[in-house]
């Protein structure tokens, strides 16, 4: 078995693509082959480089025929913490195949704007009980495709938005590896599927399980 090859867009540190990294390093199933941002400041990159992944930089993340062009021979289009819109022509050519990892529990807090710590200032103002991350699909607008996965993060008395943010990273670590080899076990179908957890809650040692929508 050949691995399905991923290319992760970046934007900042990168913690997520290392948690990829990490997870797919000896893996059948996937791999990560390339690392594409949306500026040369990404601290991604160097990540990337010593992981020995080949990288790239966008001239213009606006421009929908260099975006496809650099996700290279992809099967598989991961943003981790790619803060740019994919434009719509290039959602139109990888229908189905860019997936997002968002620091919330779509459909709430998302949108244009909605990102790092705005988004866990917001759950806490709104009162929430629950966080979380979620895995979507990558439509024409931000945060809106259809979700492929969520983990809940239970909101405690005297969260502050770094605290919060700390224990939906360590969540977002988590889930998007398994979404990822989820999707490649599954041949990468050209329609949306969503996966929860295989126990009542997420604790370690769940497995994703798969339910076609």
């Amino acid at each position: 078995m050949t691995p399905v090859a991923v290319t992760v867009l970046v934007s900042g540190g990168g913690t997520n693509l290392q948690a990829l990294l990490d997870a797919l390093r000896d893996s059948a199933v996937a791999r990560v082959a390339r690392v594409v941002a949306s500026g040369a400041d990404a601290g991604a990159l160097e990540r990337a480089t010593r992981a020995g992944v080949s990288t790239a930089v966008l001239a213009d993340p606006d421009d929908p025929a260099e975006v496809v062009t650099a996700t290279g021979d992809a099967r598989l289009v991961v943003l981790a913490g790619y803060v740019k819109r994919i434009p719509a022509a290039a959602v139109a050519r990888l229908r189905w195949r860019v997936i997002n990892i968002h620091p919330a529990l779509l459909p709430g807090f998302g949108g244009p704007g909605m990102y790092g710590r705005r988004v866990h200032e917001a759950v806490l103002a709104s009162g929430a009980a629950l966080s979380g991350a979620t895995v979507h699909y990558v439509d024409e607008e931000y945060d809106r495709g259809p979700i492929i996965a969520q983990w809940p993060v239970p909101i405690r008395s005297g969260d502050t938005p770094d605290t919060l943010a700390a224990r939906v990273l360590e969540v977002e670590h988590r889930l998007l590896p398994q979404v990822v080899l989820a999707l490649a076990r599954l041949g990468l179908p050209e329609r949306p599927v969503r996966f929860s957890a295989a126990g009542a809650t997420f604790v370690t040692g769940d497995e994703l399980v798969v339910e076609i929508e």
